[in-house]
């Protein structure tokens, strides 16, 4: 059952609750790794008072199937203050994101239920995506530019083919013989925000050669930052855009398809916690993220050159992983996070940090191959095994071009 439910979130690219309230990727992939609390153990507390808060606690803590890696955020923050060698300090700290995320996801799934789908959708959009955006804070106020970039990349690439293509292998397998449908129309809309998102990378690195060759005569430092920028709200727009069109105008597109087998009473699904508890236990995790966070910043230098990993390669490859793993471990078909680039590269600018949207030549052609693959892969309306396979190569093969890469480890600003 956990199985086919894993996958009934895999072929969804999104769903609404049958009340009207909005269902997402985040908020299926925390569903999927939700564990029954146990009641039972709760009632046999014999002072009353402490019932609902030992109830609350469990569902928060105890309710995930990832609630065994909690251990490592205490331990993190201990080998933090005890001055442990960093590269413990970060592979602690990454371990103890995962579970952060994933229960962030499922609280502000909660919060949702109290709010609509429009304040849901928003609200979900927004906090599903916390960590990889924290990271990306921590390294703009560190001058780390070259994570920033890295990581956020790393972000969208993950999404669109390892989670993709992990959906598209698990569901064709378990599957066999069925008819894996999805809307078309999803798939699209997403698909032509992703070329816009690449048009927008290019063109600071097209900018960048233009010049180099003599082409025109502009500073190539200013040009790019202001190319850059633009880009950034061109692209902030067409996510705001999206929202509307998602949340608002065309809503019954992202509905759930009928699927042979489906429960229908699967959404049926009553909130967990309170308005004003999972707000708490979502401003106190988001806190103890960004504790995480810092260090893993402040640690990766260290640990790049303490693993023989270039930090390319760990904001590429081992930051997006831990950041989507709720995703990952509920088998999302897919999500689109591109959206976090330009939000850094204006929060940048507010900030005085000089980030433009130049990834650079492998970043950029990774970024165009990676919506290129996904766009022929999703043309059909269709999935099956083999393109989950496809799709996992691809990423393989990514991977390995940054990993043999060994670019300096810190080419940020001071």
């Amino acid at each position: 059952m956990e199985a086919a439910a894993a996958m009934e979130a895999g072929r969804k690219l999104a769903a609404r609750h049958p009340h009207g309230r909005s269902r997402t990727a985040h908020n299926m992939s925390s569903s999927s790794l939700r564990k029954k609390s146990d009641a039972a153990l709760v009632r046999k507390v014999p002072v009353a008072p402490l019932r609902p808060l030992l109830a609350n606690l469990q569902e928060v803590f105890l309710a995930t199937k990832l609630a065994v890696l909690f251990p490592a955020v205490p331990l993190a923050i201990a080998a933090q203050c005890f001055r442990f060698d960093q590269v413990w300090v970060f592979a602690l700290s990454l371990l103890g994101l995962i579970p952060l995320a994933e229960r962030v996801s499922f609280l502000t799934e909660q919060i949702a239920l109290y709010t609509g789908p429009t304040v849901g959708g928003l609200l979900n959009a927004t906090c599903g995506n916390a960590t990889e955006l924290i990271i990306a804070l921590f390294a703009l106020l560190k001058g780390k530019i070259e994570v920033v970039k890295c990581s956020l990349l790393g972000s969208v690439l993950s999404n669109l083919l390892l989670v993709l293509g992990t959906s598209l292998f698990c569901g064709g397998v378990v599957n066999l013989g069925a008819r894996q449908p999805y809307d078309r129309n999803q798939s699209d809309v997403s698909t032509a925000l992703l070329f816009l998102a690449v048009l927008c990378h290019s063109a600071p690195l097209l900018l960048r050669y233009a010049v180099a060759a003599g082409e025109h005569s502009v500073s190539a430092t200013s040009a790019s930052l202001d190319l850059s920028r633009a880009c950034s709200f061109v692209m902030l727009a067409s996510y705001v855009a999206y929202l509307f069109f998602q949340l608002k105008t065309h809503r019954q597109l992202f509905e759930p398809q009928e699927v042979d087998g489906g429960d229908a009473g699967d959404d049926d699904e009553e909130p967990a916690l309170g308005f004003a508890s999972a707000l708490f236990w979502l401003a106190l995790m988001t806190a103890v993220i960004s504790v995480l966070s810092e260090y893993v910043v402040g640690t990766i230098e260290p640990t790049s050159q303490s693993w023989g990993l270039s930090v390319s390669f760990i904001s590429i490859i081992l930051l997006p992983i831990v950041g989507n793993a709720a995703e990952h471990a509920g088998a999302i078909i897919f999500a689109l996070k591109n959206k976090l680039v330009p939000l850094s590269v204006l929060v940048a600018w507010i900030m005085g940090v000089q980030m433009d949207l130049d990834f650079k030549l492998l970043e950029t052609g990774s970024l165009f191959m990676a919506v290129l693959v996904t766009a022929f892969t999703l043309q059909d309306g269709t999935s099956h095994y083999l393109k989950g396979i496809l799709l996992l190569l691809c990423y393989i093969v990514i991977g390995a071009c940054f990993f043999v890469a060994r670019q300096p480890a810190d080419q940020d600003v001071s």
